[in-house]
């Protein structure tokens, strides 16, 4: 399946692209800038989806579902987030096709099918919600209204790559209204919190929660919540956004509620989303030279056994003793696959397994049989044992949490030895250029001197830590004083 991959060291976009398209989990469609997502790949994404969504339901939330399409006067409505995406948006301007009388056999737009008013194709949601919210919320007792909804949306991007930046993808947003300000805080921080919680314990992906600068907020919100996650090639990834929306968008949809003192008030907002760009962040922190690395409890099949036969009485043998182990694996919340396909060779089956990260693989022989044995490899340490059939499922399932602990730490220890502390911008340019990384520097607060640095670097401020200490000291970069460190890196 495949050929060999390119290696990270020579060429790391290259071993990305080839390993998404190798390892069966997307491919570049007939529509510029759009991903095919491949069963495989789709797994993956169901699973996070799932898990996320439980996560969600635990804290109150409820699903719904808004149109793809947004009239273009509410989507100006509130000015700073119409700005922000307005050169990404695609606009539907007419509704109907007509065979082409100079062109036999072609269509063009009918001119007499003009929409009265554009509609823009969502980058984000908060126009067509909010103006729905308006008609929802009358009385205190109709808040707090926290829904969420699972979409696609579009973004018309110029430089594309599958699953980290495509012209659409899918995600959840979340959209929640509150009653008073300290609520909605709340909110933005707790879904902030499930954000890290999701990344840490079924990603194996250690993040840094922290806030956006300014310039790098969402538009339309007061302030942005974040969590900055560190790949292999020392670059940074933002795997998830929460965003405290004051009352932004209740003024500019005029979505008031009577308190419980009689007083006609805005709402409080928030939103909040993760996309298909997480699959990115996936494959990039644990892969290694020969495929994907999966952390247990995302992948789609946890455990593969792998018969090795010559014959159909020897398959036969084989696959009622492998049975039995299924059926205790699942039995213990395990998912297997028997792959019995006489269509390739035990070693052809290895192969895609490995490239496709199978987290543990089983191969049973008519020799194991005899001795009553398996042989048991790891897809994260590429390492391999024999061992007794006898209680062999409670091995495995011991063995998946100690691979989804080990992926994680093996990831945290990377990304702590890569956070680096400079104090001059001549040290700040030699770590980014031969080291990479989160490099933690003294900044002045102002957009002027990061929008220099941007510049002069293309390293961004990732975010501002909630953990960071005030620690006085001098920007980097303009020696004005400064009062806490900020993490910079070059990112995704």
């Amino acid at each position: 399946m495949g050929k060999n991959l390119t290696t990270r060291s020579e060429d790391y976009s290259k071993w990305y692209n080839e390993l998404v398209v190798q390892a069966d989990l997307a491919e570049n469609s007939a529509v510029r800038g759009c991903m095919v997502i491949k069963p495989y790949g789709y797994a993956i994404w169901e699973k996070m989806q799932a898990e996320l969504d439980r996560m969600f339901k635990e804290t109150g939330h409820q699903n719904a579902y808004f149109p793809l399409l947004v009239p273009k006067s509410l989507f100006e409505a509130e000015e700073k987030n119409a700005e922000g995406f307005a050169k990404e948006c695609a606009v539907v301007t007419h509704y109907r096709l007509q065979n082409d009388p100079d062109n036999p056999g072609k269509l063009r737009v009918d001119p007499n099918a003009k929409l009265e008013e554009e509609l823009v194709v969502r980058p984000t949601s908060e126009a067509i919600i909010w103006n729905t919210y308006k008609g929802w919320i009358q009385s205190y007792r109709d808040l707090p209204l926290l829904i969420n909804q699972w979409a696609n949306v579009m973004r018309w991007e110029m430089r594309t790559r599958l699953f980290l930046r495509t012209a659409e993808f899918l995600w959840q947003e979340g959209h929640t209204a509150h009653a008073t300000k300290k609520e909605a805080i709340a909110e933005a921080e707790q879904m902030n919190d499930i954000y890290a919680d999701f990344a840490e314990n079924f990603m194996a992906i250690p993040v840094i929660k922290g806030l956006k600068t300014e310039s790098e907020r969402f538009a339309g919100a007061d302030e942005t919540y974040c969590i900055e996650a560190l790949m292999q090639d020392g670059k940074a990834l933002q795997a998830g956004t929460s965003h405290f929306l004051g009352q932004n968008f209740a003024k500019a949809f005029d979505v008031k509620f009577t308190s419980k003192e009689g007083k006609q008030e805005h709402v409080w907002a928030t939103s909040w989303g993760v996309s298909t760009r997480l699959m990115g962040a996936l494959i990039m922190t644990h892969s290694d030279d020969q495929g994907l690395v999966l952390p247990p409890n995302l992948a789609p099949n946890q455990v593969v056994i792998v018969p090795i036969f010559k014959n159909e009485e020897q398959l036969e043998a084989i696959s009622e003793v492998v049975n039995g182990i299924v059926k205790e694996l699942r039995s213990l919340g395990v998912t297997v696959k028997f792959d019995s396909r006489d269509t390739l060779r035990p070693g052809a089956k290895f192969a895609q397994h490995e490239l496709q990260g199978v987290p543990l693989r089983i191969a049973i022989g008519s020799r194991d049989l005899e001795n009553g044995t398996v042989e048991l490899a790891r897809r994260d340490t590429l390492s391999k044992e024999t061992t007794s059939i006898d209680g062999i499922a409670t091995k495995v399932k011991d063995l998946l949490a100690e691979i989804q602990l080990a992926l994680h730490d093996k990831a945290l220890n990377y990304r702590d030895t890569h956070i680096t502390e400079v104090n001059s911008f001549d040290e700040f340019k030699e770590v980014l250029e031969t080291k990479g990384g989160f490099i933690s520097a003294h900044w002045d607060g102002t957009m002027e001197t990061e929008d220099k640095i941007k510049d002069l670097t293309k390293a961004t401020i990732r975010c501002i830590p909630l953990d960071a200490v005030e620690e006085p000291g001098e920007c980097m970069f303009t020696g004005k004083k400064s009062n806490k460190r900020v993490l910079f890196a070059k990112a995704y």
